[in-house]
């Protein structure tokens, strides 16, 4: 893989060729219109082995002093080429920053696209948990319940389900046939699922399940018991598997070459991570209402609906981006396959997938990943119900903490492209399992640990619980500002050299992993 990403420009001409074989360096006029060759200065040929030279090209190939100025003419154009001037009777392409404006308006749209998804992603992430945590009978221990009860199995329906659409639909049907029915959902979640939620929740049932099965059955039956919550869990955490895995980058990778992924992939980043600030704010913004709101008034319904509006207009916002760039820009063509493949089924492209140790090592990665993550999430979110049992409270705190996320990943975009170019592909894709293995052991260090340092802690001016909840949102940073800046990256520049019925299965799967 590093060899496909470090190596370019192999078979181009050599940048600022000093010495001319044939001719001295004249004008391009004198060398397509003379009609006797010139002996060349400064050079170490006679005469004689200069006419055998040329005699030999001649019985050769069959150039006559037309044909070989003609080859002259054009191979100097060529050189004028690499050294980035236009060739010979080509008109220089509109460049804005050094970058070709056909470029741009294939990235900049890109980069708007991502920022969209990544706002929303941010606000439907912070809200998930603060629903799921916060609710009546529920708390971060319902997370792992809910990830393999509810979230696989929907994932799994979603891969069968897009699988089959993908051998039906066109790409652009595709898309807004995934794209719409989120919008739909998080704007009917606002304004009519989490008002009606005190009678469409049976928490008398789940009271009654649980005297009868007893504590062991907790998580199920919280899942029971805010199921429309639990539901808008699920659709936010395929949201950012779906949206931004298979739509997005799936899109990406469809109209980029990989010298443009190379040069741009870091740096949209740098625009999404800028989302990631605001949409913090946002959520602050909306979780402080509840301050300015009388007794008796659901401040949390309120921060919701708004939330959940600017959701949807994204959403819609994404939607145009994307038909814009199929109308307006001129994509990419990529080679045809001289035999159309036949359709594979879900499970037959499933052991297509398994069989490429190639697609093997990528799903390990984003395996991986995942379970060290949650490994520490789980944990963290405990501690933060703790510190902050008010939805709005803990609201609020998410707020602060994605926006430090975007900070920091900001900052981290900025090497990233330095990283990538000094280093390589290998160096770039160690760094994030490296920060998430650091910062987890310090992390639940404090966790087992901690009694020894309780002294130290309150010196501070902090509880032991309070402290918890600051590491283990710097691990979060840490860990998720190396994954957006660096991680992904790399994960979506070893999608690019596949083929495309590879790269839709192969997202697909990941998006479930």
């Amino acid at each position: 893989m590093d060899a496909v990403l470090q190596t370019k420009g192999l078979l181009s001409l050599p940048l600022n060729p000093k010495t001319r074989v044939f001719q001295p360096s004249l004008g391009l006029k004198q060398r397509s219109f003379s009609t006797k060759p010139k002996t060349p200065t400064g050079l170490s040929l006679s005469s004689n082995g200069l006419q055998k030279f040329q005699g030999f090209i001649s019985k050769t190939h069959g150039f006559g002093t037309k044909e070989r100025n003609l080859f002259i003419c054009r191979a100097e154009a060529a050189a004028a080429a690499a050294d980035g001037q236009p060739a010979f009777g080509e008109t220089e392409k509109p460049k804005f920053f050094g970058i070709e404006a056909v470029t741009l308006k294939k990235i900049v749209p890109l980069g708007l696209m991502f920022f969209c998804i990544l706002f929303n992603y941010t606000i439907l992430r912070d809200t998930k948990d603060v629903l799921v945590v916060t609710a009546k009978g529920s708390s971060a221990e319902i997370i792992p319940f809910l990830k393999t009860w509810v979230n696989l199995p929907m994932a799994v329906g979603f891969m069968l389900l897009y699988t089959k659409l993908s051998n039906v639909l066109s790409k652009k049907a595709l898309f807004y046939t995934v794209m719409l029915p989120f919008i739909a959902f998080f704007g009917a979640f606002g304004f009519v699922l989490y008002p009606l939620s005190n009678y469409i929740h049976p928490e008398a049932l789940a009271d009654s399940l649980l005297n009868t099965l007893g504590p062991r059955f907790l998580g199920p039956l919280a899942i029971l018991r805010i199921w429309s919550f639990c539901l808008f869990y699920v659709m936010a955490e395929l949201w950012g598997s779906v949206v931004v895995s298979v739509l997005f980058w799936g899109f990406a990778n469809q109209i980029t070459t990989v010298d443009e992924a190379k040069r741009f992939y870091p740096l949209f980043g740098l625009g999404a991570n800028v989302a990631l600030i605001f949409s913090g704010r946002t959520v602050k913004y909306f979780s402080n209402l509840r301050k300015n709101l009388g007794p008796g008034v659901d401040g949390w319904a309120l921060s919701l609906k708004g939330m959940m509006s600017i959701v949807v207009l994204m959403g819609f916002t994404i939607c145009f981006l994307y038909w814009w760039v199929n109308n307006y820009v001129p994509l990419p063509t990529r080679s045809k396959k001289k035999k159309e493949k036949p359709k594979m089924g879900t499970m037959e492209s499933l052991k297509f997938l398994v069989s490429s140790r190639y697609i093997r090592d990528l799903a390990t990665l984003v395996v991986a990943y995942g379970i060290s993550i949650n490994l520490v999430e789980v944990t963290w979110k405990s501690k933060l119900k703790a510190q902050f049992p008010s939805p709005n409270e803990y609201s609020s705190f998410m707020g602060d903490f994605s926006t430090a996320t975007g900070i920091a990943t900001f900052t981290m975009m900025l090497l990233s492209q330095v990283i990538f170019e000094k280093y390589g592909w290998g160096v770039a894709a160690k760094i994030t399992p490296t920060v998430l293995l650091l910062t987890g052991v310090g992390f639940f260090s404090l966790i087992l640990f901690g009694g020894p340092l309780s002294p130290a802690i309150t010196s501070l001016g902090m509880t032991p619980l309070l402290a918890a909840v600051y590491v283990g949102a710097l691990q979060n940073i840490f860990s998720k500002s190396a994954k957006y800046s660096l991680f992904d990256p790399c994960k979506e520049m070893a999608y690019i050299p596949l083929d495309e019925d590879t790269k839709v299965w192969t997202h697909t799967h990941n998006s479930v992993l």
